[in-house]
């Protein structure tokens, strides 16, 4: 009982939501509104929302993208104590609209979609808003205005996660070498989720080609849908007993990342 009342006594004084009973569902879709105001802000004070884009990624799914972030965000709710929200499947593609089954929002609106979605969530009062982003390129940049425009503006926290980046020691653990776009590390993820995501039967080296050097050359559509981040490495070995083991670890590094950053958010006061 004192144990009890001594966490609850800190989650409140560091301005975390109290523990209590589990929410009857994570997912924001499914939850009803009667729900939702017993849960949110007591007893869950933060969201998770995946956002992502349709493009070509090698082999693999052209929903890779909104796929991982989903999956991702559903298997680490729990740990994180956070309600799922629906995803942003659409994004600001870039180079690769070009290809079959691909297209792109214009930035305008996307940014503007985004923005709304994010004022939503906080009106809704969510303290703690993680961006679980799928999508690289020029929608990081925009992410990442809009987490210091929205915060700043709704007094929220928003954390943007580009887990791919975040998990480049883990892409450096688990194969020994970098990954890429649709490269090892993210088809590894794919078949993390489910296996069948990945077709190794179609796949030929003449699919990839090595990002190049700031400056040095640039083209539109892009020439391969499998990029690497470092010539030679990150070619798709389609191992599935590495896919699981990376697609655990993956979602362990951005659960703590996210566990750590509300921690301190939590200790410093912020905003105050």
């Amino acid at each position: 009982m004192l144990t009890t009342f001594a966490a609850l006594s800190a989650a409140l004084l560091a301005g975390a939501a109290a523990p209590g009973p589990a929410p009857p569902t994570r997912d924001l879709a499914r939850i009803n509104w009667m729900e939702f105001r017993e849960v949110v802000p007591a007893r869950v004070d933060t969201v998770l929302l995946p956002t992502g884009t349709l493009e070509p990624h090698g082999v693999t799914a052209n929903g890779a993208d909104i796929l991982a972030p989903v999956a991702m965000a559903e298997a680490i709710a729990e740990r994180v104590n956070a309600m799922v929200a629906p995803a942003v499947p659409y994004g600001f593609t870039g180079a690769m609209d070009a290809y079959p089954g691909a297209f792109t929002i214009p930035q305008d609106a996307y940014r503007a979609y985004v923005k709304a979605v994010l004022e939503g969530l906080a009106q809704n009062r969510f303290r703690n808003i993680v961006v679980l982003n799928g999508h690289g390129g020029g929608q990081t940049a925009i992410l990442q205005a809009l987490a210091d425009e929205v915060g700043r503006a709704r007094r929220v926290r928003i954390l943007v996660v580009n887990w791919w980046s975040v998990c480049t020691d883990v892409t450096l653990e688990v194969f020994g070498e970098d990954g890429g776009h649709a490269a090892e590390n993210e088809t590894a993820y794919m078949m993390g989720i489910d296996p069948p995501l990945a077709h190794p039967e179609r796949y030929s080296k003449d699919m990839v080609t090595p990002n190049p050097a700031p400056g040095t050359w640039s083209a539109y559509p892009a020439p391969s849908s499998i990029t690497l981040y470092k010539e030679g490495q990150g070619y798709p070995t389609f191992d599935r007993a590495k896919a699981k083991v990376y697609f655990e670890k993956v979602n362990a590094k951005v659960a703590a990342l996210i566990e750590d950053t509300i921690r301190k958010w939590n200790l410093a006061g912020v905003p105050w």
